[in-house]
């Protein structure tokens, strides 16, 4: 299965990257340098070595708060919202899946018991009220 965008003209509104070209080995970003989050997976062999780094003060404009999910077990039914409210798509995402939400809206449904998700978001978080608002 490949990579699935959900675009809004040349918005991208989300990502789907399926667990087999999530987890396919070496080091691979599913992010454009501009998106607001940077997502990436990297799979090696025993006794590979990553050099030590440290990062860099950067200071960084963020405008948006954008959504990785990792489904770790189970499924779940993401709704993907255009920057106007509409609905445009419905993606399953199941395990060892991951999802990238950089704009528009979304929701989600559980569809297994014992759904279990990692959501990463970049911050700082200002509170629920300033940073959301429900469809």
């Amino acid at each position: 299965m490949s990579i699935v965008e959900i675009k809004e003209g040349d918005i991208v509104l989300a990502r789907h990257i399926p667990a087999g070209a999530a987890w396919a080995g070496g080091l691979k970003f599913f992010s454009q340098d501009e998106d607001f989050i940077q997502v990436g997976t990297w799979g090696y062999p025993a006794g590979t070595l990553l050099k030590a780094h440290i990062h860099n003060e950067v200071p960084r404009e963020v405008l948006w708060t954008q959504e990785v999910l990792y489904v770790r077990k189970g499924s779940i039914r993401a709704s993907i919202y255009n920057t106007t409210e509409k609905k445009v798509a419905e993606l399953v995402i199941g395990t060892g899946d991951i999802a990238i939400l950089l704009r528009g809206g979304h929701g989600y449904e559980i569809l297994e018991d014992g759904t279990e998700v990692l959501e990463v978001k970049n911050g700082p978080y200002v509170g629920a009220d300033r940073d959301r608002r429900r469809l």
